[in-house]
């Protein structure tokens, strides 16, 4: 399963919902499970957004689906990233060949 940082921010309707009934936010992450979706942390943050969430899907459709049901709604808009652990990532870089930027390999100095 891939992980994806989900950051939203509450549209002034939004906002006023959660403000009177703070219980909707769990509502919606049941939801959001029904959809095949699983929130692994989900964070009230300051600054521009007003969440951020940790998400495992099995892929980036089911989370566009997520985005586009929820954001049909009009009480909240979403930036959602794909995750890449660091570890995945070195390991990914460490396997291709290095360029030299003109397009060719050189060796990896190791």
């Amino acid at each position: 399963m891939a992980v994806y940082i989900m950051l939203s921010t509450l549209s002034e309707t939004g906002r006023k919902v959660v403000r009177r009934l703070p219980g909707t936010i769990r509502k919606v992450n049941e939801e959001v499970g029904r959809m095949g979706v699983k929130i692994l942390a989900q964070y009230a943050v300051l600054g521009p957004y007003d969440f951020l969430t940790i998400l495992e899907a099995p892929d980036n459709e089911t989370v566009a689906k997520v985005s586009m049901e929820l954001g049909a709604r009009g009480s909240v808009s979403m930036m959602t990233l794909a995750a890449i652990p660091v570890d995945t990532f070195i390991k990914r870089l460490a396997a291709r060949p290095a360029r030299n930027g003109r397009g060719r390999t050189r060796r990896n100095p190791r």
